[in-house]
């Protein structure tokens, strides 16, 4: 299976993107290398406007593929183009947000992921591989008997 990310739908799902796009797209391309990783999925991800100078069109970013639109072209139809000539479209999911794109993407015979969706499964995932944390900070619950010994503390004492 494999996912084709239009990258500036998903980037856009967080508030304040586009006060640094160049570090958004980053940022991305590493929370999609995660996922690829961790789901064992092939990923592409294509954005709008000019390249980054690190990673050129058709570039590789941690396993994940880069593509950009053409010059005075967007993104949906640099997708179009890699849908029709993706040979295994059956197993190709597109994250999107446009409406017009996802209905020409299901013509094709690939699947629709909404990109708030997407953007919900990355952010559970990065959730899920954060520390236990205790909302007040200090300790884990998980570790509070082992500290208590080390202090001398029983667990059992009343305050």
């Amino acid at each position: 299976m494999s996912y084709l990310v239009d990258g500036n739908n998903v980037m856009a799902q967080r508030v304040g993107w586009h006060r640094d796009k160049p570090g958004a797209r980053r940022r991305l391309l590493g929370e999609l290398a995660r996922f690829a990783r961790e789901a064992g999925v092939t990923v592409e991800a294509v954005f709008d406007g000019a390249p980054d100078e690190f990673f050129p069109d058709g570039s590789y970013f941690m396993g994940v593929r880069v593509f950009y639109a053409a010059r005075g072209s967007d993104a949906d139809a640099r997708i179009k183009e890699l849908v029709e000539a993706s040979r295994e479209r059956r197993t190709l999911k597109v994250v999107t947000s446009d409406r017009a794109l996802a209905d020409y993407v299901r013509r094709c015979g690939a699947q629709v992921v909404r990109s708030g969706e997407f953007r919900g499964r990355l952010d559970a995932a990065a959730a899920a591989r954060a520390p236990e944390r205790d909302p007040r900070g200090g300790v884990k619950e998980s570790e509070l008997g082992e500290w208590m010994y080390y202090f001398g503390a029983d667990p059992e004492d009343d305050e």
